[in-house]
């Protein structure tokens, strides 16, 4: 894999989703190293001046009155990081470190913190070297920084603390010794450098980033199941003709989803089949609306990914280091621009995985299926076909919708009152992946269920539907007698977040993807 260059202005969401995903490795261009030893200067120069200046001879937070004489400010720096590594909990996901470490990294290599060169190769190299701090789910207020998370890793970068272990136990291992058998020094920190490892929106940006990253590939899923759905419901595509969206309601989103689903069920045999009919005079709200949903939850996302490219090209630190070298305090910490579109995107994932279970339902009930079986079973009531199945989806459901309360109005005063307000983000960014998550099941849940309904019909699927549930069979049985679920559904919601549902859907009609990363390329890498 060729590294990628850390160029603090043009790192982009797949560069980022690409290290802490796959392990791509990172490299330090000759440039942001002078950069960054420039910018030292400056930082060492206030530190032997007479005047205090916050972050370089102070304490934090509401102990900044106190200025700090010489011999103890590398003592400062060191008790920084071990007091506020202070979480607690479930171990945070490797890829969310990862992320974090190089989007710290990223703010580190502008030359706007006062950190030595030293200070950034050491998060390069735990990055190459695949070493992964231990950091604890809870311990951020997404103010000041995701501190304890971000603590957690400096504390690994001055050769203590604690790693995933190397060798793939689930037990955390201590630092120093795996940092002395990659061969690398233990760093350590001097005047500013605590603040400047600790201090950003990192934690917050790495999940949005990432659940950007899935979010359009989840989006565009959820209209080919809703596509599916129509199908297996004797539902029309009528409703989704180019006509009736871009000039009537011009939503971007609402336009691409229901361009997908036109295309999903173009020349579908079943559709055709009762096209004369009058069966039905309107679709239900769930079929007919989708893209009105799902497309609502695309312009959401876009204007998330928008936010979420102004802030990888922030330089969030407080005190920061001025191009006149200059240190100034700031607020620009605070999380609120992320930890809003953070919670925005729980309330819509949770509509969106609220429709797809409304669309389900529809397959277990006789008198709305449009004459299948009770739950698409063989033989109901000897069998009870997707019943349970739908309850599960439902139960996903219900907690995505707990999860879409907000997080970022919640805050709560610390610091002895000196951080008075804080953005929640960290626990937005938490609740927002369990979210997708729940999402991606869902989703297969209604696969799968889609599949089988359209499988029970007597004409032939549409080409790109037929495509995805031939696909489907090559690891999930179709119709028949009640078999033991779980491992089917397992494999459907493999299907699904893997993303090879898509690939296949793709191969027939190449559909929209609205989300385009900071370089302007649509996010997934999927040709529009």
């Amino acid at each position: 894999m060729n590294p990628i260059a850390l160029e603090p202005d043009e790192l982009t969401f797949a560069q980022v989703v690409a290290v802490a995903r796959e392990n791509v490795p990172v490299e330090l261009p000759e440039h942001v190293r002078e950069e960054v030893a420039k910018t030292r200067t400056h930082v060492d120069d206030l530190a032997k001046a007479p005047k205090p200046v916050y972050g370089v001879s102070t304490g934090f937070g509401a102990l900044a009155q106190r200025h700090i004489p010489h011999d103890l400010r590398s003592q400062l720096q060191k008790s920084l990081i071990r007091s506020h590594a202070a979480g607690m909990g479930e171990p945070v996901e490797p890829e969310v470190v990862r992320a974090l470490m190089l989007l710290r990294a990223r703010t580190l290599a502008t030359g706007r913190t006062g950190v030595k060169v030293e200070t950034l190769e050491a998060y390069v190299n735990l990055l190459n070297a695949g070493i992964t701090p231990w950091v604890y789910e809870h311990g951020s207020l997404g103010c000041s920084g995701d501190l304890a998370p971000l603590s957690a890793c400096a504390l690994v970068v001055m050769g203590e603390g604690y790693v995933h272990d190397p060798e793939g136990g689930s037990e955390p291992v201590e630092a120093g010794p795996v940092l002395k058998a990659a061969g690398i020094t233990p760093v350590e920190l001097e005047e500013k450098e605590g603040l400047a490892l600790i201090n950003g929106t990192d934690g917050m940006l790495g999940m949005l980033i990432m659940a950007l990253y899935d979010l359009e590939k989840l989006l565009t899923t959820a209209d080919l199941t809703a596509a599916m759905s129509v199908e297996g419901q004797y539902g029309t595509d009528q409703v989704f003709r180019d006509e009736l969206h871009h000039p009537l309601r011009p939503h971007p989103g609402q336009s691409a989803s229901a361009r997908n689903m036109l295309d999903a069920l173009h020349a579908s045999p079943i559709v055709k089949s009762h096209f004369d009919s009058t069966h039905l005079v309107q679709d239900a709200y769930s079929l007919r609306c989708s893209p009105q949903v799902t497309g609502a939850a695309r312009d959401a996302a876009t204007f998330a990914a928008q936010v979420a490219a102004r802030e990888i090209r922030a330089a969030v630190d407080n005190p920061v280091v001025l191009p006149n070298g200059e240190v100034s305090s700031n607020g620009n910490f605070h999380g609120a621009p992320i930890a809003h579109q953070l919670d925005f995107l729980s309330i819509v994932v949770a509509d969106v995985a609220s429709i797809a279970e409304r669309r389900t339902d529809r397959f277990m009930d006789p008198a709305r299926n449009q004459g299948l079986n009770s739950f698409l079973a063989d033989d109901p009531g000897v069998d009870s076909g997707l019943m349970i199945a739908h309850y599960t989806q439902a139960a996903m459901v219900a907690e995505t919708k707990r999860l879409a309360a907000p997080a970022s109005v919640d805050s709560i005063p610390s610091s002895a009152m000196q951080e008075d307000h804080v953005s929640m983000g960290w626990g937005a960014a938490r609740k927002l992946r369990t979210a997708i998550e729940n999402l991606t099941r869902v989703l297969a849940v209604e696969l799968y269920a889609a599949a089988r309904a359209i499988e029970l019909r007597e004409p032939e699927p549409g080409a790109v539907t037929g495509a995805v549930i031939a696909e489907l069979r090559k690891d999930v049985p179709g119709p028949g007698t009640d078999r033991f679920m779980s491992p089917e559904l397992a494999a459907t919601y493999e299907f699904v977040r893997s993303g090879r549902a898509l690939e296949v859907a793709s191969g027939v009609h190449k559909f929209v993807h609205t989300l385009t990363d900071t370089d302007g390329t649509v996010l997934n890498g999927y040709a529009l």
